[in-house]
């Protein structure tokens, strides 16, 4: 198993105050952490960084995350979506992806950020790595 002291997470999260509290959680448990607040920047960091795992909030300030996560499952890249309207607020071809109920339980996101990892490190990237 990798240490997750080598392990870059996305923080992908509008709210500065949830998006804090994320960062030190993530921090805590060894997490190296990549923040963006708009689906922009998170777009830029996803097409260029080195990223293990990603945490999506689904809306981004009345714009959905959508279009990182699809990057993010081009370069091969394992996520988790966050949202307080669950799995119902997810196009079809999301569905199954896991799903961080809002408010966030920080053990809750630690174990799915391990299990997402896990996952992740069996399956193949589906485009170039960048």
């Amino acid at each position: 198993m990798t240490n997750p002291a080598t392990q870059c997470v996305l923080l992908v999260e509008d709210e500065a105050c949830l998006a804090m509290m994320l960062q030190d959680v993530l921090e805590g448990a060894g997490y190296r952490v990549l923040k963006a607040a708009r689906v922009p920047g998170a777009l830029a960091l996803a097409e260029v960084e080195d990223i293990d795992a990603a945490i999506l909030d689904v809306n981004l300030a009345g714009k959905e995350v959508f279009p990182v996560a699809d990057e993010l499952r081009r370069r091969g890249v394992p996520f988790l979506f966050a949202s307080g309207y669950g799995e119902r607020g997810l196009p079809g071809e999301f569905h199954g992806c896991p799903m961080l109920q809002k408010p966030y339980d920080p053990a809750m996101l630690e174990s799915m950020l391990a299990n997402v990892l896990a996952e992740g490190a069996r399956q193949p990237a589906t485009g170039s790595a960048g």
